[in-house]
């Protein structure tokens, strides 16, 4: 061994003593702010600002993405050292829902996996689980409506949001393509896969299943069938990849809502969700929106769905830059009232850190 080696190894190996002292440190400070704050242990505006502020100063070479995801792990370990949580997602295991569960709380957290949407919010509403993870929209294929439809009900909050840049990949137990005869996948990944599985499998049935996950599961049961979903679900049900990310859109991105009890403080750089109604008469869509073009705060998304309460009756579910305690947002909110049929907020939450 060269004296340089001799040197640089010996130099990783004081700083990875260091690292464990001073992440022990933060844990014992993380401790000690868990007895003297209150009932809320989670505080998403709080990490979003620590993973801001670490990323801002980060010198590389590590990328900020890289740093981030360190970080959250080292958050994750320390609060569970004050309570360990309880994630509901929708199941089963293997999901794209589980990963974006783990890429936002952490490897230290408890996951359950639900059969339905309505259970992840029931198991939140009951107090069974802390949070929950639920898909609302993906870039290719568009909203998630069940969930729409579930927080207009709801009466939890959302407090988070996660990106998940989404890879479809083909699965079997067994090699090749040419005996494929059925292909299961849930439906929007079928969606997201289309050109790729006209070109490659033409012909081949595709059969629409509650998950991906489960679309895993069936294929390595079964001879001549194969899956769509990701490498998660590759592994837990010991399938090979065939193909890797099929998906039609290489910037195939899913955003998922983190639900709870509560929402967030303000963390600096916030959405807000809610849901509207508008007057049937004219010019009512028009009055609506236009309290947040007056106030200079910029709308992210519009989306509507049917209220459930007539025919051709509807909401509209609707994304704002800001915190509802910001100034220009909280002046908005109070002008919209005052022309909307119906307002509900879904939540202010940091916008998701990368």
């Amino acid at each position: 061994m060269s004296d340089e080696l001799r040197r640089h190894r010996q130099c990783i190996d004081a700083l990875d003593d260091e690292i464990v002292r001073l992440v022990n440190q933060r844990a014992g400070h993380a401790q000690a702010i868990g007895k003297i704050k209150d009932a809320v242990i989670y505080r998403p505006e709080r990490e979003a600002q620590v993973l801001r502020r670490v990323q801002a100063n980060n010198p590389g070479p590590l990328a900020d993405a890289v740093i981030g995801r360190l970080m959250r792990e080292i958050m994750s370990a320390c609060l569970a050292l004050e309570k360990e949580l309880l994630v509901a997602y929708v199941g089963p295991a293997g999901t794209f829902t589980e990963t974006a569960a783990v890429k936002h709380f952490g490897q230290a957290v408890r996951t359950e996996a639900c059969a339905l949407w309505e259970d992840v919010f029931r198991q939140v509403e009951a107090e069974h689980a802390d949070y929950g993870v639920v898909p609302v929209e993906n870039s290719t294929f568009g909203a998630e409506n069940r969930t729409l439809d579930l927080l207009l009900q709801s009466p939890l909050k959302v407090c988070g949001e996660v990106p998940l840049r989404i890879h479809q990949h083909l699965l079997r137990r067994g090699e090749g393509l040419e005996d494929i005869r059925r292909v299961y996948s849930h439906a929007q990944s079928f969606g997201q896969c289309h050109e790729w599985l006209n070109e490659h499998l033409p012909g081949v049935s595709r059969v629409a299943v509650a998950s991906n996950a489960e679309a895993a599961r069936l294929a390595g049961q079964e001879a001549g069938a194969a899956a769509i979903a990701g490498e998660a679900a590759a592994s837990l049900y010991g399938l090979a990849i065939l193909a890797r990310n099929i998906e039609d859109d290489p910037n195939n991105t899913t955003r998922f809502l983190v639900i709870g009890r509560h929402d967030a403080a303000p963390s600096g750089r916030d959405k807000t969700s809610l849901i509207l109604s508008a007057a049937n008469r004219p010019g009512a869509i028009v009055e609506l929106l236009s309290p947040f073009a007056r106030n200079g705060v910029s709308m992210t998304k519009l989306e509507s769905r049917p209220s459930r309460m007539g025919p051709w009756e509807y909401v509209f579910f609707v994304d704002i830059e800001g915190h509802r305690q910001d100034e220009a947002v909280a002046r908005s909110l109070d002008e919209l009232r005052a022309h909307a049929a119906f307002v509900k907020i879904l939540g202010s939450y940091p916008a998701a850190v990368l």
